[in-house]
């Protein structure tokens, strides 16, 4: 397994982090009923909580895109220093987001999440070019 599939199958536990964030502060603030529940009524969560549910959607928008690239460089054997570092910046910038998201860090947190996506172009440029 190249590189990249083998950072793909980690980026699953950053998937699991940040579902466990969300799960653990929306079951702290609204309660284990509510969350078993259907969640048919909408309720606010605390500050924290709300964040962890928007850094686990923000990275569900750009985790297809790894998983696209990382499966690409292996299928189409384009396996390069381009698309090992980009797979690599992807995976750590990604990690280093989620406590710059939950503790409110602006800024820098932008300045993360631009070098994950430099990691995406990175790996997309050693696939394409």
């Amino acid at each position: 397994m190249n590189l990249e599939l083998t950072l793909a199958v980690w980026s699953v536990l950053i998937l699991f982090i940040h579902i466990g964030l969300q799960a653990g502060f929306l079951t702290r603030d609204l309660g284990s009923a509510y969350n078993a529940g259907p969640r048919d009524e909408r309720r606010d969560l605390s500050v924290v909580g709300g964040r962890a549910e928007r850094a686990l959607r923000n990275f569900l928008e750009t985790w297809p895109a790894f998983l696209v690239l990382a499966l690409a460089a292996s299928v189409v054997g384009t396996s390069n220093w381009l698309t090992q570092w980009g797979a690599g910046l992807y995976l750590v910038f990604r990690l280093a987001y989620i406590p710059l998201y939950l503790l409110g860090i602006p800024y820098l947190r932008s300045l993360v999440f631009t070098g994950a996506c430099i990691g995406l172009l990175l790996m997309f440029v050693g696939i394409v070019f």
